[in-house]
């Protein structure tokens, strides 16, 4: 299958965070069940940085960095929405753009495939399903 690159603008929702993402929608989009994925309700897509551009509202975004420290969270100080992070993952081929894919203004991530990660139990090695991965662990046997 071809890539089909198309660069796609998006923003948080009062719009004083702009940015352009170039993306190939074939590869679908990508939930994971980790606490702050499930609060926030993000549907990702990986990207390189360079396929990443930040238009307007630098100065309008915070960050949000916990763990292992593998990524940043920007979010929009005005309205709360989380655009996209910033990141290094070897896994992944090193440093990402995740974008939140609710934030695109033209495209529809209702209508991607959609993969589905155990990030809340760290079980990568798992790798992507198609169904979602439970919240909560599975009731120890008595």
């Amino acid at each position: 299958m071809q890539a089909t690159t198309q660069k796609h603008s998006g923003s948080c929702h009062c719009g004083a965070v702009r940015f352009e993402a170039d993306i190939d929608v074939s590869k679908g989009a990508g939930r994971c069940n980790c606490s702050i994925c499930t609060k926030i309700g993000a549907t990702a897509h990986l990207i390189k940085p360079e396929a990443f551009t930040l238009l307007t509202g630098e100065e309008n975004l915070g960050v949000y960095e916990w763990g292992a420290k593998i990524s940043r969270r920007f979010f929009c100080k005005n309205c709360g929405i989380h655009c996209f992070s910033r990141g290094h993952l070897a896994e992944v081929g090193g440093d990402y753009v995740s974008v939140n894919l609710n934030c695109l203004d033209d495209l529809d991530p209702n209508q991607l495939a959609v993969t589905y990660w155990d990030g809340r139990h760290n079980n990568w090695e798992a790798g992507p399903r198609t169904t979602p991965w439970p919240i909560s662990a599975p009731s120890p046997t008595t």
